[in-house]
């Protein structure tokens, strides 16, 4: 069981246990830099983590993937924000340490499976393992995980997924476990919560530039395009609609009207797709999600024939979206995540 030190993998734990599993706690140390407040953080959680094990009387071991965290997650998420990309670490982070390296770790100390306290489901349908949306729609997780496999879903419980947020405080109660009262965490995956801007600027070097609105008038400044997502707000109600790199201006607007100076659209071609069971039908309708805890939009997903079906697909919403490259476009088919893949 991946032990975070946080209520929602205690509990996770605890129900393992109770269940009749022979389950040992694993806390994942991992990569901060030595100038951020909370860089001694993790030896706090995994405290708590150790407390957790100690109160269920289950073993408890340190996994170290400090190196694998800084090579798959920060580097790369430094990497794509210097090409004016919109990385999403948390995906990486799920896909490369906790379902990556862990898991195969995990296997080769002996373990037959993993446990994490993400608010996800699986399920087998036709022989197939399917991943759903977890039960509370307000911390479901699903979105982070499109990259898993069935390899990976083979091997892997959710035991908090069917549960809402509010249940999973009253048996950490009822368990009385140690960490039942402590606030959730939240921020980018193990590093928590960080000012982007700030963390950037120690390895990105940038300088301020223009804002431009629609017209290609200046209407504002800003401290480095880098820093800025297609999408997000600017200063209400204007929104950031594209950025250019070369002459380190970005460009706003009320809305994502389709235009040829912004890429918001209709069509939106995607890259490194996984599909988590079957690939999905031409006539069918499905939603999708641009962004954690965004609006689900209604959508078909097409193939373009001089791609490779499969690693790449087009999809094709019913109304124009903002998107930026770089960041996670997951689909969905009712509550069952289909996968997803990524901006180009």
């Amino acid at each position: 069981m991946g032990l975070s030190g946080g209520v929602d993998s205690a509990v996770s734990v605890a129900l393992l246990k109770r269940a009749g599993a022979d389950v040992a706690g694993a806390f994942i140390k991992t990569w901060q830099p030595d100038w951020m407040p909370n860089a001694c953080d993790w030896k706090l959680e995994r405290r708590d983590a150790m407390r957790v094990a100690t109160h269920l009387d289950i073993p408890f071991v340190t996994i170290d993937l400090e190196s694998e965290y800084k090579k798959s997650v920060v580097d790369y998420m430094i990497s794509e924000y210097k090409l004016g990309r919109t990385p999403n670490p948390d995906v990486m982070c799920n896909k490369e340490i906790k379902f990556g390296a862990f898991l195969s770790r995990a296997l080769e100390l002996g373990a037959d499976m993993i446990a994490t306290g993400h608010y996800s489901q699986s399920k087998m349908v036709n022989s197939k393992w399917q991943m759903l949306m977890g039960e509370d729609e307000a911390k479901d997780q699903s979105y982070f995980l499109w990259t898993l496999n069935q390899a990976q879903l083979s091997k892997i419980i959710f035991p908090v997924g069917h549960l809402l947020k509010s249940e999973v405080r009253e048996l950490a109660r009822k368990f009385r476990l140690p960490v039942a009262e402590k606030r959730d965490s939240q921020g980018i995956c193990f590093l928590g919560h960080i000012d982007m801007k700030e963390f950037l600027s120690h390895y990105i070097e940038t300088k301020p530039g223009h804002v431009l609105n629609e017209s290609g008038q200046v209407v504002g400044e800003h401290k480095g395009s880098i820093f800025y997502t297609i999408g997000q707000s600017w200063q209400r109600p204007l929104y950031v609609l594209d950025k250019n790199l070369e002459l380190n201006t970005i460009i706003v607007g009320q809305r994502p009207v389709v235009t040829d100076n912004t890429r918001s659209g209709i069509i939106c071609p995607l890259k490194r797709v996984n599909w988590i069971a079957d690939r999905p039908k031409f006539e069918n309708e499905y939603a999708a999600q641009v962004r954690y805890h965004g609006e689900k939009l209604l959508c078909h997903i097409t193939h373009d024939p001089h791609s490779v079906w499969g690693n790449e697909c087009v999809v094709q919403f019913d109304r124009p979206v903002l998107v930026a490259p770089g960041q996670s476009v997951v689909m969905y088919d009712g509550d069952v995540c289909l996968g997803g893949g990524v901006v180009e």
